[in-house]
Formats: structure tokens, C-alpha cells, sequence
């Protein structure tokens, strides 16, 4: 569920779901307003997301691997992992 969370920078239009198609107006588009499972943008746009928390909350993106973030405290660090929609 971690993809639909992340916000569309684009405009993006679906046809309607099939069992939710409007009776006269079959031809109409859905506007999607959230991400999407299946949509081609859903990882990148979580990933954005996450980057923004995590940034917002003092910790640095790793340059080397842009997955692992970092936050040092006054006596100890903190290191999350990033792995598609899992942290560890």
C-alpha cells in the first residue's frame, strides 16, 4: 500500500474499472488523483515522498546508495534501509 501514498506530478487518466463503468457514459476516463498499483510512476513517486519525510526529520540520503538514510544523534546514529516499500 506504500505506492498509494505517493502524489501524481503529472496528470494521469485510467479507463473506467471494469464492474465500475458508468451506464451511458462508457467512453468517459477516470482522473486519477493518487498514485496507482500498476502505474509506471508509483515507485518513483513513493520514493520522492519518503526522500521528503525522511529529509524533513534530519537525516541524510546516502550518496552511495540512495536507499539508505542516516541521522546522527548526539551519542548514537540511526541507519534505515530503504527496499522498495520495506525499511529496515
Amino acid at each position: 500500500t506504500a505506492f498509494f501514498h505517493g502524489e501524481l506530478d503529472e496528470e494521469v487518466y485510467m479507463e473506467q474499472p471494469e464492474g465500475f463503468v458508468v451506464k451511458g457514459q462508457e467512453k468517459k476516463v477516470c482522473k486519477l488523483i493518487r498514485s496507482l498499483y500498476g502505474l509506471k510512476q508509483a515507485p518513483k513517486m513513493w520514493h520522492e515522498k519518503f526522500d521528503h519525510v525522511m529529509l524533513s526529520n534530519g537525516f541524510m540520503i546516502n550518496e552511495s546508495d540512495k536507499c539508505v538514510y542516516v541521522k546522527s544523534l548526539k551519542d548514537s546514529c540511526v541507519i534505515i534501509c530503504l527496499y522498495v516499500d520495506d525499511m529496515l
